[in-house]
């Protein structure tokens, strides 16, 4: 896509992702700090907010996969925007009537987790109908960097809006992000986008759920090493929030600020990762940035355990969640490109939903585990055990074999039918054959086939 303008689909496309995140960094935490300072609720509460609501919103998302793939792509975003928009809209609603409880909390956060997985099914479905393949890691680095910028931006100005006006302003600003997204994508089309109640169905049809995505993760050997070491390695790092949070704010004594400084200033990191995705790959080979990327990014995250107090923790913070986020944004753009490439696009959305319900599930489950262990034996012995493991994840990679695995699902109106065969007007009908008793026997002339414009066919070939 560099050196080239990547169109004006895909311009409004990222302008709606970047409304979108640029307001979720606004209101990055914006739930956590409404149930602590408006709700009152107790840490168990805070703790199973952060844990169920993704789990929850996993279990929703099942049911959704064959309801994406029925749809057109944009519609679905759209709907799902709206429906986040309307989620998010409640809390402030509630707040100011006097009615915001816990339970409206913890739902809201179900129904946002889901929509996202919904939403991210139908974009990365969208981005393979609008995009040719030799574009894909361009467009998800373009992604990338984009969240990463909202995450290092949107965060500190949310805290401070949050303390100057109330955390229940930054969910406001949050849902109107998902309303303003949703109408830039009204002015999105693409050609390839299929019609509602026109989706192509495989032999298992699109009632079984996400079944027929799970079975395509399970049974490509590539995707399914990716997908349980992506499992392992979100879950690891997703548990260690909730357990710096309390090594940092109580035992070390960290001052607020000094928290979102440790968190926001690495992720300047994931801009300088997703920049160089596209160059690393075209000079290395995509297999081999999947295998080291993959690998750099959680061999760091036994650092967190050794954090000392002052100034040399913030430091040591801020280093391991640098490297931990530089070689993360440069891995998840190849992963990403390398799974649109390895599924049909019949299988896209359901296959993004398995993904994402499986990724949401460990995060839900090693979060839980982390907590417990906490509990037990204190936050440096959790985060000990949490990098140990990430240790070994990058043993679950798979080999050079597997990632070599041919794509699958050429794009729909590159599979043309090739016009069948008909006499040359240069040959006769029949031209001589030896066969295997030393005689001559007529058989058909190999006929010129006329080229068929796609990326997927090379021209000038005779087919017989």
């Amino acid at each position: 896509m560099t050196g080239r303008s990547p169109g004006r689909a895909f311009r409004r496309l990222w302008a709606a992702y970047a409304v979108s995140a640029y307001g979720s960094g606004l209101g990055f935490g914006a739930l956590p700090l409404t149930a602590v300072l408006v709700v009152h609720a107790s840490p168990a509460q805070v703790s199973a907010l952060s844990a169920a609501g993704p789990a929850a919103g996993a279990l929703v998302a099942v049911p959704l996969a064959p309801w994406v793939e029925r749809h057109r792509k944009r519609a679905v975003m759209i709907g799902m925007d709206v429906c986040r928009f309307a989620a998010m809209a409640s809390i402030p609603v509630a707040h100011w009537l006097g009615r915001l409880g816990f339970a409206q909390l913890l739902a809201v956060s179900a129904v946002v987790a889901a929509a996202r997985i919904a939403a991210g099914a139908a974009s990365g479905a969208f981005l393979k109908i609008l995009l040719p393949e030799r574009d894909l890691v361009a467009a998800n680095a373009r992604l990338e960097s984009t969240n990463w910028s909202s995450i290092a931006v949107g965060p500190p100005l949310g805290g401070a809006a949050a303390g100057a006006f109330g955390p229940v302003t930054t969910v406001f600003a949050d849902a109107l992000s998902y309303l303003l997204s949703a109408l830039c994508l009204t002015a999105v089309r693409a050609r390839g986008d299929v019609p509602a109640g026109q989706a192509p169905r495989t032999s298992a049809g699109t009632a079984g759920g996400i079944s027929a995505g799970l079975r395509h993760l399970l049974g490509r050997p590539g995707l399914r090493s990716l997908w349980i070491n992506n499992m392992l390695v979100s879950g690891l790092i997703m548990a260690t929030e909730p357990l710096l949070a309390v090594l940092l704010l109580r035992d070390l004594g960290f001052p607020p600020w000094q928290y979102g400084l440790a968190f926001a200033a690495p992720c300047l990191g994931g801009l300088v990762g997703s920049r160089l995705a596209r160059r690393t790959v075209a000079r290395h080979g995509r297999r081999r940035v999947l295998r080291v990327a993959g690998t750099l990014r959680a061999v760091w995250l036994i650092g967190l355990a050794a954090t000392p107090s002052g100034t040399a923790g913030l430091v040591t913070v801020i280093a391991v969640e640098l490297a931990i986020i530089v070689h993360m944004s440069l891995y998840t753009p190849v992963l990403a490109a390398y799974r649109l490439e390895q599924t049909p696009r019949h299988l896209v959305a359901r296959t993004l939903t398995a993904w994402s319900v499986g990724q949401q599930t460990a995060i839900a489950v090693l979060t839980a585990l982390a907590g417990l262990l906490a509990d037990a034996t204190g936050p440096r012995t959790a985060l000990t055990a949490a990098g140990l493991l990430a240790l070994a994840t990058p043993l679950l990679l798979p080999g050079r074999r597997r990632l070599a695995q041919a794509p699958v699902g050429r794009p729909e109106r590159d599979a043309r039918p090739a016009p069948a065969p008909g006499p040359s007007p240069r040959t006769s009908s029949t031209v001589p054959s030896w066969t295997g008793r030393g005689r001559v026997t007529p058989r058909p002339a190999a006929v010129p086939t006329p080229c068929v414009s796609s990326p997927w066919n090379s021209c000038g070939a005779v087919r017989a």
